[in-house]
């Protein structure tokens, strides 16, 4: 029964991932990059809302009077 012969393998390997490596870079440096990305400006709008206007005081329970 003959033998597999896998003297050639790592040659194969190596230069596979040359290749692949080359091509992504390759793709990758066609990519065309913004120079200078900017956010967005986003306009906030404000809403009148009812308790704007109104004055309003929250009592806490602890200060409120003993009974």
């Amino acid at each position: 029964m003959p033998q597999l012969d896998t003297s050639t393998w790592f040659i194969t390997i190596i230069s596979m991932l040359l290749t692949l490596f080359i091509l992504f870079q390759l793709k990758i440096s066609k990519f065309m990059y913004p120079n200078m990305p900017e956010p967005k400006l986003l306009k906030t709008l404000k809403q009148n809302t009812p308790w704007d206007s109104k004055w309003t005081k929250i009592y806490s329970p602890l200060s409120l009077p003993q009974q």
